[in-house]
């Protein structure tokens, strides 16, 4: 088969017209007045002429233009339009250098948006604006590398957050699999990340021991902090309920009937995503109705000072026992932990109903029902239980 040769290409001069230098198989050298030479191709497909530029000479040689050639001959002989292909190709880059990391996990979050609760999405987000939003949200998903996630994720363990650089992690995971499924990534990188952050040993929230009760109510009654009246309230309700501390904080007036005794929290405010019970103490209905009197046009039963359209911040029980000495002794969450083990120990019900009322949901999802029907007569029985020794504690 005739052709160029490479010198025939290098020697090539500029003319008074472009011209073209023809090798084989429809391949040619296109040199331009200006100097400039381009390898092209003309081919014919579905009855119509069509040129495929393959690149400039030098940088592409005679030889990885031939290769090129054939390349495109082999896409032919199966249909494929090589021009077209490569028209696409270029679209589909040009598309993917605007699909960043922050418009896509944008689009990651209302698109689950419908599947969390408030709180949960209102986490999310703010985490990803303050971690990686900030680093690597205009990079263009497709090419961000493993190194660019590990840069963001070093940042979190340098403030000796181990574990919300876990959690961060998950969440880019979770990003880049959309981005595959969505066409704007080839693969998930994150998988490559495994072992490399720092291991997080999880503990249990700081609670006190049963026998530690009757100081600190002595303490909270004392109120030395001088903490706001709805503060302590707030800190006595996750202790008589030992609900999870944004179950408490978030609750609305609509979720409670006062006269029935009865707080119904729905499904889409709880972490296992199922409705909860909660009976209510005399000494819970007495904090309630204080509540009323000062909050009862309020959708929360402990709203925002500041705005009474928004509740109480989930810090603001966590703060308060601090105030009150209690700093990494006592949290919130510790008060469920606290009520596992005195009621148990000290009022003997069994495990499986102090769990039910403390929301543990069995998996068996016939066990669920079962429980629910078989304690929900005794759970009452016991909040009422768990009140009056509190109040035998505090006398």
């Amino acid at each position: 088969m005739s052709g160029l040769c490479d010198l025939d290409c290098r020697h090539a001069k500029p003319k008074d017209k472009a011209y073209r230098l023809h090798d084989s198989g429809g391949l040619y050298l296109d040199v331009k007045v200006t100097g400039k030479k381009i390898w092209r191709l003309k081919y014919k497909i579905y009855g119509k002429e069509k040129l495929l530029t393959i690149g400039e000479y030098p940088k592409v040689t005679l030889i990885i233009a031939r290769e090129k050639r054939d390349q495109a001959k082999e896409k032919l002989a199966t249909g494929i339009d090589p021009a077209r292909e490569k028209q696409e190709q270029k679209k589909q880059a040009r598309f993917k250098q605007t699909q960043t990391f922050e418009l896509v996990a944008t689009e990651w979050y209302e698109y689950n948006l419908s599947t969390w609760s408030p709180n949960h999405a209102k986490h999310i987000l703010s985490r990803l604006k303050q971690n990686v939003f900030s680093e690597i949200g205009n990079y263009p998903i497709a090419k961000i590398t493993i190194q660019d996630l590990l840069t963001c994720l070093r940042k979190v363990e340098e403030r000796e957050a181990n574990e919300m650089a876990r959690r961060i992690l998950q969440m880019m995971g979770q990003v880049m699999r959309y981005a595959v499924i969505t066409g704007r990534a080839e693969r998930d990188i994150t998988v490559d990340l495994k072992g490399a952050l720092k291991k997080y040993k999880k503990g249990h929230y700081a609670a006190i021991d049963s026998d530690e009760l009757p100081q600190l109510l002595k303490t909270i009654n004392k109120n030395d902090a001088r903490l706001f009246k709805q503060t302590i309230i707030a800190i006595k309700l996750i202790m008589l309920t030992f609900v999870r501390t944004s179950e408490l904080t978030n609750a609305t007036w609509k979720e409670f009937n006062l006269e029935k005794a009865e707080w119904n929290i729905p499904a889409e405010r709880m972490k296992m995503r199922l409705p909860h019970f909660v009976p209510l103490s005399k000494q819970v209905l007495e904090l309630l109705e204080e509540l009323k009197q000062v909050f009862g046009k309020s959708e929360y039963i402990l709203p925002s000072i500041v705005r009474h359209d928004k509740p109480i911040s989930n810090n603001t029980i966590l703060s308060g026992l601090s105030r009150l000495g209690y700093h990494k002794i006592m949290t919130g969450h510790g008060f469920r932990a606290l009520a596992m083990s005195t009621i148990k120990e000290k009022l003997n019900y069994r495990h499986e109903v102090v769990d039910r009322q403390l929301a543990h949901q069995p998996k068996n999802k016939i066990d669920q029902a079962y429980d629910r029907a078989k304690f929900i007569s005794e759970r009452t029985k016991m909040m009422q239980e768990w009140a009056d020794y509190i109040d035998a504690l505090q006398k």
